[in-house]
């Protein structure tokens, strides 16, 4: 009896978790569709998500404060990781294409494996220098030319200056943060990101079209708040296992939609550097999940 409610829940936080993903995928087009620069879709983003995020906090009655004056700065310093991510991740996608910005961007599961080791003072394996190794090819596979004058490849670095950013972030967040809820975390970084960006902005909001300030919704509602939402409740209802390797199809949720939608054309090399990305990722959070039930 109590076997079925178990894996209604399992198969209920695996479509949360799919449908999560989609939308962290579909953050990319945005960076298309919205007339407006980095800065500012992400300041704008932040101003909703901020706003939606605070709503549902007092919606599920959770308390706002965090329990410490240490964890206000942990927090600055987050928010600033954060706004630096989002900032860059867009900017890739402007100068390249969603797929290629994506997947520049998706190196970091590999950059977590490679510096992680230096916070939890362990020997880093041959394996996963290897496959920082593999890496490294799957992204010179994207690359057209070797010159930053080319926006393909100053998309591609900036995509992987975005991947630094977010590895830094998530190493601080589990080692310093963790233990508020993926809603409230989000909340101040989203906050702090305002504050930060704010003297950069370039458009004022008087000067943004309704159409735009649509797309915007939806991006910070749909695309930013609820899929954090979800992530969050799929963590407590399936193996941390699952939620990596299901996490591993955002670039291609995220292509396949571009393809779609943008009409974005896919070449060969870009097909073989994000499987060979991709797969390293996958096989990466195989071997960590592993390592930790031995």
């Amino acid at each position: 009896m109590s076997a079925k409610p178990q894996h209604a829940s399992s198969n209920h936080g695996l479509a949360e978790l799919h449908i999560a993903v989609l939308l962290f995928g579909g953050t990319a087009l945005f960076s298309k569709i919205i007339p407006l620069s980095a800065v500012d879709i992400t300041l704008f983003r932040c101003v909703i998500a901020a706003i939606a995020l605070l709503l549902l906090l007092k919606l599920s009655k959770q308390q706002v404060s965090l329990t410490s004056k240490k964890d206000y700065g942990v927090a600055l310093i987050l928010g600033l990781l954060v706004c630096t991510h989002w900032v860059t991740y867009f900017a890739a996608m402007q100068l390249s294409t969603v797929a290629i910005g994506m997947i520049a961007f998706y190196t970091y599961p590999v950059m977590t494996v490679l510096v992680e080791p230096i916070f939890t003072k362990q020997r880093l394996q041959l394996v996963d220098v290897i496959s920082g190794l593999a890496v490294l090819f799957g992204v010179s596979l994207l690359i057209p030319e070797a010159s930053l004058a080319n926006d393909v490849t100053l998309g591609i670095a900036v995509g992987i200056l975005s991947a630094v950013l977010f590895t830094a972030r998530n190493l601080l967040h589990k080692q310093a943060f963790s233990r508020y809820s993926g809603a409230k975390a989000m909340f101040y970084q989203t906050v702090i990101a305002v504050v930060i960006l704010a003297p950069w902005q370039q458009v004022e909001f008087s000067h943004v079209a309704n159409s735009t300030w649509l797309l915007i919704l939806v991006l910070g509602v749909f695309f930013t708040a609820a899929p954090h939402a979800l992530f969050a409740s799929a963590l407590r209802q399936l193996q941390a296992k699952t939620v990596g390797l299901v996490s591993c199809l955002q670039p291609c949720y995220g292509a396949i939609l571009a393809l779609l939608i943008l009409n974005e054309p896919l070449s060969n090399s870009t097909i073989l550097g994000g499987i060979i990305i991709v797969a390293t990722a996958v096989f990466e959070t195989l071997k960590h999940q592993q390592k930790k039930k031995a």
